[in-house]
């Protein structure tokens, strides 16, 4: 969602007439766009202002700004902490960037978190890629899990009209993108605020409904989407996946924890048992499909024989991939205040002792690629090697191969290379390309 918004960002400073400056310490403008998921991102935003407003001291034309869930999050008090500030704006404002900037012109320094109708806006982000591209389908979150700060930060969920997503992905196919990631802080959430009932009282502008509607758009060749949630995770999106030919054999589905009187305690919604059964239902549909999650250690209350379960799950599922982290009591969230909070080190322990177990099942899990011929959308061309290129299996497994395919074919961004896979590590696979 972070790299989506900057895009945008960065595409509307363009139009303005602003140029990507060589370093952080050589620009005219610094944009900050900030993440408060957890404490230790929030903690470099300032070490990072620190430095910009030494600068300014000496360079008083310079802008700093300060976007996203920080700036939601601490509105004006960023100003105290950080006088030197120019402009502090949510993530809902981000389509406003110039109207803010043009304030900041006229000599005053704003304050941009008030909660606000997301307009449209699709045609100025600056890509960091141009084969594959993100499309934000609904922002915000009405979720109120009892660790999370989203819902806070970003607001109340807003979905776009199917008609100007299509839009956007017709006008992404027209400029050579070949595979999209539809985003949404809680995807499966999206056309709940949307009118359209059929005869028989099912809403008609769901996630499914939308995969089937721009399923057809040429010249795009793979669509995934994230982040879902297993409350809403249903049969139709999981068969509407597995017929329709271009959605990747990925989900992205976190579950949080393994034990369900933690996931009651979080308000999730769901039991671990429900979660199990989506993975096999999926697994029965689509059996080569990739899964992926996010799962939290040293929730307060957390007992060992809890995280325990969440070690049974994480084996019993096999996860592809796997984000981790260590509880993070977030501002004006309900779990942040209660009482029973763990020690530092009882988080970090336990956190070490899933990564263990996370790379291990990852390792497994990819060497089930040795040897088969995969499909690899390149991408890139690897940073640390200007010999080979850089792309994603329809699993999402990150794979290296040589630019250079027998008899001297030589592929290049953007196009489909059959690698016959010849190494497999736990988070990335290499292989050679075959005609």
């Amino acid at each position: 969602m972070n790299k989506a918004d900057s895009e945008r960002m960065a595409g509307i400073l363009e139009s303005m007439g602003y140029r990507k400056a060589l370093a952080e310490l050589e620009a005219d403008l610094v944009l900050y766009n900030t993440c408060t998921i957890r404490d230790n991102a929030e903690q470099k935003v300032y070490s990072y202002l620190g430095r910009q407003a030494i600068r300014k001291r000496e360079l008083p034309h310079l802008k700093i700004v300060v976007a996203g869930c920080v700036a939601q999050q601490e509105g004006e008090a960023l100003l105290r902490r950080v006088p030197e500030l120019d402009l502090v704006m949510g993530p809902q404002h981000a389509n406003r960037l110039e109207t803010l900037l043009n304030q900041v012109e006229s000599g005053q320094q704003v304050v941009a978190t008030d909660e606000q109708h997301i307009f449209e806006d699709i045609a100025i982000a600056r890509r960091d890629s141009s084969i594959c591209a993100w499309v934000n389908v609904i922002y915000g979150c009405n979720e109120r899990c009892t660790y999370c700060v989203v819902p806070s930060v970003r607001g109340k969920e807003q979905s776009r009209t199917p008609e100007a997503i299509r839009l956007e992905i017709e006008d992404l196919a027209s400029l050579g993108f070949r595979e999209i990631t539809l985003l949404g802080q809680n995807i499966d959430a999206y056309g709940r605020d949307l009118p359209g009932i059929n005869s028989n009282g099912r809403r008609t502008n769901t996630l499914t409904d939308l995969l089937h509607y721009i399923h057809d758009v040429k010249g795009i060749e793979r669509i995934r989407f994230a982040t879902s949630h297993p409350r809403y995770f249903t049969d139709r999106l999981i068969d509407s996946c597995a017929k329709l030919p271009k959605l990747c054999e990925h989900f992205h589905i976190p579950f949080q924890s393994g034990d369900n009187e933690i996931l009651k305690a979080m308000a999730r919604g769901y039991s671990i048992e429900k979660y199990l059964k989506i993975i096999d239902k999926i697994r029965v549909k689509m059996p080569d499909s990739a899964i992926s999650a996010d799962v939290i250690v040293g929730f307060p209350g957390e007992t060992d024989d809890q995280f325990r379960n969440t070690l049974k799950v994480v084996e019993k599922i096999g996860f592809d991939q796997l984000n981790t982290a260590a509880y993070s009591p977030r501002p004006n969230t309900p779990a942040a205040s209660w009482p029973n909070q763990l020690k530092e080190e009882v988080k970090a322990e336990r956190l070490k002792e899933l990564n263990r177990l996370v790379e291990k099942i990852a390792k497994q899990r990819n060497s089930r690629y040795l040897g088969k011929v995969e499909q690899v959308l390149a991408e890139s061309i690897n940073p640390k090697d200007s010999k080979q290129l850089m792309g994603r299996t329809r699993t999402n497994r990150l794979t290296f191969f040589p630019y250079e395919g027998e008899k001297g074919h030589l592929y290049e961004p953007g196009d489909f290379v059959d690698v016959r896979i010849d190494q497999t590590r736990s988070f990335s696979l290499s292989g050679i390309p075959v005609v």
